[in-house]
């Protein structure tokens, strides 16, 4: 134990000696979280910038532009009577929609010819685009609504009875999960898991590479032949640390107001897991690929593409099946798709026993393939040490 011990406080000085390590491992999380946090702390997508081409210039468009300006996820940045030089004004002003008011409008509604209005759409950026297709649609509707109903009250009903005639059912959307659409509660915490993902996978793929390349693994073999020994030596810093990284990052949900159920036991086996499996992965790169660059290398090629792959933001059943089923055994798949029950739908451990059962499987996967794998390198190490001072001799 004693050995053991003193082994620990030498892998603790390689671990601090190494400033690369260190800034991704302690500086990643934090610098991120404040990072990612202040993107999306306005919450949801506001004053996005539109023009109005107001060919008619009547009382009418008026009121219609009006409308635009009050509404809150839109910026009427420009009022004009003819559409310009639009298409040239792009790159740089980058409208989010460009709305057109033909000439005649007015006169065309009183007629009851149902004129046109035009909406172009800036398909760029399709958040934008879709958050400022449904605020003008909100207007539009409205505005249609109020037109119509104005209309049969013109023609002598009652406004009660006006209102009846036009809305002949009525719409009531109860927002579950997230209510109120905010950005910060959908996004940061896929992004945090996500972040802790890949520094362990970073932290991992260094201990036995680093050993390799500066022949300390040589000593370590001296002091010890068995592999389990060796995994838990190198396992047992970050086994300390980690959890202070867990703490550190769940303090930004609150830290941000996101308002969700993660301080409880499910959401905690949850993180245990997800760490254990990608240590065992990070580790069984270090083990099997003896560089530390390209060991770094390859696991960024499964830890970059992950959060797109498991279905946190685009729905899995829009992916290539074949795609799915490689993206399940990412640890952060799993986590995910358990978090999401726990933090949203409140679920208990029952709810997430798929996830668990998976998380586990990994685990226990890439663990005895890091054992056997670790063992036979030991074995080769002593056999060519062997030979050496047989020829030596």
């Amino acid at each position: 134990m004693r050995k053991f011990i003193g082994l620990l406080r030498v892998e603790f000085k390689r671990i601090f000696s190494n400033s690369v390590l260190m800034a991704i491992f302690f500086g990643a999380p934090v610098l991120y979280g404040f990072l990612f946090g202040y993107v999306y702390q306005q919450a949801k997508v506001v004053d996005l910038p539109i023009v109005i081409v107001d060919q008619d210039r009547s009382p009418m468009t008026d009121k219609f532009i009006d409308a635009f300006e009050d509404n809150e996820g839109l910026f009427v940045k420009d009022v004009r009577y003819s559409a310009g030089n639009i298409i040239e004004e792009m790159p740089t002003e980058q409208y989010a929609a460009v709305i057109t008011l033909p000439s005649d409008f007015e006169a065309q509604l009183l007629q009851k010819k149902h004129p046109e209005v035009h909406v172009d759409l800036n398909m760029a950026n399709i958040l934008n685009a879709n958050t400022a297709s449904k605020h003008i649609q909100s207007v539009l509707m409205t505005l249609n609504a109020g037109i119509e109903i104005e209309g049969l009250k013109k023609q002598g009903m009652h406004p009660d009875q006006a209102m009846a005639s036009y809305e002949s059912f009525k719409i009531n959307f109860n927002k579950l999960y997230n209510s109120t659409g905010n950005y910060v509660t959908f996004m940061l915490p896929g992004l945090l898991a996500g972040i802790m993902q890949q520094i362990i996978f970073l932290a991992m793929a260094l201990v036995f590479a680093r050993d390799f390349e500066d022949g300390y693994f040589g000593k370590l073999v001296g002091q010890s032949k068995n592999a389990l020994y060796h995994i838990l030596l190198k396992a047992t810093p970050f086994l300390l640390m980690l959890p202070i990284m867990w703490i550190g990052i769940a303090l930004f949900l609150p830290y941000f107001n996101v308002d969700i159920s993660i301080f409880n036991v499910p959401m905690m086996v949850l993180a245990s897991l997800l760490t254990f499996a990608s240590m065992a992965i990070g580790m069984l790169f270090s083990i099997a690929i003896p560089n530390q660059l390209k060991a770094t290398e390859l696991l960024m090629v499964i830890s970059t593409p992950a959060f797109i792959l498991s279905g946190f933001t685009w729905p899995t059943m829009a992916i290539p099946t074949a795609i799915t089923n490689i993206a399940q055994y990412i640890p952060l798949t799993q986590f995910l798709e358990g978090f999401r029950k726990v933090a949203f739908y409140g679920g208990d451990l029952s709810s997430i026993q798929t996830e668990i059962g998976m998380l586990t499987g990994i685990t226990i996967v890439a663990f005895i393939a890091m054992v056997g794998l670790l063992q036979l390198k030991i074995y080769l190490f002593n056999k060519k040490a062997k030979k050496n001072v047989v020829t030596e001799g």
